[in-house]
């Protein structure tokens, strides 16, 4: 189901950047390509520029052997590679992987999840950051941002001059394009964002095979979640729960928000434990 959606979300977020395109007079070809080109870049530095941004550190052979143990034995469930390990110095118990692909992947973990943790639910998170790494969110999540730079690179450089407008084209779409469209694909992204984060609970609770885990894990790391955490807030939606919580509003934030409630996290979790179906 979560494919599904994100597939959808997708598809919307294409037509979105057709019509922009079409409604605004650019090259539809040229805009893409020139949007490509950046988060290109951007997908196959994202790891580094994450790991360096949070200050991780590589786990060293014999330090935090309880993370490299359990990594260790999921993957290998898995039959996937090995990924690097890495720490981050912060009280907040949060994770996070990166990478652009399992051969190139890396899962980093703060001390304080290793503090609040049990076993089982350390487990659990490392599940979750495995599968994101098995689905590939973050080439996903690299395709929403190339089709939101194409958006807004459209509607930005139309004020300088840019496009092409068709004459007949009505005021109403052209106003449409230029300020609904960019702020559409945001929320869409977001969207696109929590969906991976649901389906990464789903994936990662069948690779332990303990969905309860993974909640009350969850549950531990949203009542520690006012602690602060210093990110860059481009990498914050990598992570487990958002890092950046404290500083967030409700209401229509939440349209904006990278991460689902933990409480419907929560449910979906024991539902599944539970054998029921959720929507």
């Amino acid at each position: 189901m979560n494919q599904v959606k994100t597939t959808a979300l997708l598809t919307l977020m294409s037509l979105v950047v057709l019509f922009t395109a079409q409604t605004l007079g650019y090259n539809l070809i040229f805009s893409i390509a020139l949007a490509g080109i950046f988060n290109f870049l951007i997908y196959f530095y994202s790891g580094k520029i994450a790991l360096s941004s949070t200050k991780a550190i590589e786990i060293g052979d014999g330090e935090y052997e309880e993370v490299r143990g359990i990594v260790k034995y999921l993957i290998q469930k898995e039959k996937m590679p090995m990924p690097r390990l890495y720490i981050i110095q912060n009280d907040q118990p949060n994770a996070f992987a990166t990478g652009r692909n399992p051969k190139n992947a890396s899962i980093a973990v703060t001390t304080g999840i290793l503090k609040v943790l049990n076993n089982d639910e350390l487990e659990g998170v490392l599940a979750h950051e495995i599968s994101h790494i098995k689905n590939r969110d973050i080439l996903v999540s690299s395709i929403a941002a190339m089709l939101a730079s194409t958006i807004s690179f459209m509607s930005r450089s139309v004020l300088w001059g840019g496009g092409n407008r068709n004459r007949n084209t009505h005021p109403l779409f052209f106003i449409i394009a230029l300020i609904a469209a960019p702020l559409a694909s945001i929320i869409i992204r977001m969207a696109i964002s929590r969906t991976r984060e649901f389906g990464a609970d789903r994936t990662g609770s069948e690779i332990s095979g303990n969905p309860l885990a993974l909640a009350s894990a969850l549950e531990k790391i949203e009542a520690y979640a006012k602690l602060p955490m210093n990110i860059n807030p481009a990498v914050s939606q990598l992570f487990i729960s958002d890092p950046l919580k404290a500083l967030s509003g409700g209401g229509m934030q939440k349209l904006f928000s990278t991460h689902p409630p933990t409480a419907e996290r929560v449910r979906r979790l024991r539902e599944d434990a539970s054998g029921i179906r959720y929507g």
